[in-house]
């Protein structure tokens, strides 16, 4: 694996802790809000989170 990657995946789970270190209780609420939700409303937005995530990736390469 080349280290762009390995640099990637260790700055998605930075992010990914930043919420339930700051606001641990707004954290739980969200992911019980997310668990009451069905799986097309979670399919639809991780599909709007990718295209948004491949449109910054393109738009900082560029």
């Amino acid at each position: 694996m080349s280290q762009e990657w390995l640099i990637a995946l260790g700055l998605v789970l930075v992010l990914e802790g930043l919420l339930p270190t700051l606001a641990p209780k707004s954290w739980k609420k969200m992911v019980s809000d997310m668990a009451s939700r069905s799986d097309g409303q979670l399919r639809a937005v991780g599909l709007v989170m990718m295209i948004v995530g491949l449109v910054w990736v393109f738009l900082v390469i560029e």
